[in-house]
């Protein structure tokens, strides 16, 4: 069966990639707007989600049009991966942009950890080492990601990813080898840091409501000393992204090591400011706001937080 699995879906993938990029994208909006009438399981999510972190800004009205765009875009951006796997640095350059990749060059050489999230196309992470300064010489990037149950698909999901000076570790199962790819502090480390994050996340505000945030950006910064940077992906247009590279974040404050919860806020601060100003840019169809474990505590409620209860 799972060799069945694998040819069907390679055949899949040849099929989309024999369009251009354009087509395909245009052809996942539609898969995206079927979704939205029928998947009603993540179109309730996306409106709960919505209505209580944005429902104090927005109309109902205003809430519903942007689950429905976020729908379209989801579907938009993974039929394009299927497309964009094949194509070149140069193809798949003309539809990018980057902005403050400058930043990324210290004049001290050091690497750091670019933290991330499920902005966008946020897959296309995967072409930044080929927009890098000349002046930083050639550069690592080492991330993490969660397999797929099934072989198959997993084995293909990866090798969708564009690889050229981007390195891969499953995070449950070679956690060694992730460490050992980051001795020497000569690799970049890329994370996405937006989602729930479980029991081993730190209970903070995020968007007005409490939630498990991942610590994992902050604990390795402290712990090896590397500083921090946000990146965001911004879809511009129909085929058309912008990476956004923030400000540093800094792992010490007036001579002194910042806390975890200190550098966490202020990466939730930078990813609430992005999915403010593109509210269906981002993943609402993720159960980001669950229930506390027992020993997550809450760091009391926000002063930004909307009435109702938050989505379990």
């Amino acid at each position: 069966m799972d060799r069945i699995v694998h040819r069907a879906c390679r055949a899949l993938i040849a099929f989309v990639q024999w369009f251009p990029l354009a087509g395909v994208a245009r052809a996942g909006r539609v898969l995206g707007w079927v979704a939205w009438h029928l998947d009603r399981r993540h179109r309730r999510i996306a409106l709960e989600n919505l209505t209580h972190t944005l429902g104090g800004e927005r109309t109902p009205a205003e809430l519903r049009a942007i689950a429905r765009e976020n729908m379209l875009r989801l579907a938009e951006n993974y039929l394009s991966l299927l497309k964009i796997g094949g194509m070149s640095d140069a193809e798949i350059g003309r539809h990018l942009e980057w902005t403050g990749v400058e930043r990324l060059w210290r004049a001290d050489g050091r690497v750091g950890v670019l933290v991330t999230g499920h902005f966008g196309n946020f897959e296309l992470f995967t072409r930044l080492p080929s927009q890098l300064p000349a002046a930083m010489g050639p550069q690592t990037f080492v991330s993490t990601y969660r397999a797929l149950p099934q072989p198959a698909l997993n084995r293909l999901m990866q090798g969708l990813r564009h690889r050229d000076g981007v390195h891969f570790f499953e995070r449950r199962t070679e956690a060694e080898e992730l460490k050992q790819a980051l001795a020497g502090g000569r690799a970049w480390l890329a994370l996405l840091a937006d989602q729930h994050a479980g029991d081993r996340g730190v209970w903070l505000p995020f968007l007005g409501r409490d939630c498990s945030c991942s610590a994992s950006p902050a604990v390795f910064a402290l712990r090896h000393r590397y500083p921090l940077i946000t990146a965001v992906c911004y879809r511009t247009g129909p085929v058309r992204w912008r990476w956004e590279i923030g400000e540093w974040i800094s792992e010490t404050e007036h001579g002194k090591r910042r806390t975890i919860e200190s550098i966490t806020r202020e990466i939730n601060s930078r990813f609430e400011d992005a999915i403010r100003r593109d509210p269906a840019n981002w993943f609402w169809v993720h159960r980001r706001w669950k229930a506390s474990s027992g020993h997550q505590r809450s760091s009391g409620p926000s002063e930004s937080a909307s009435p109702g209860a938050p989505p379990r």
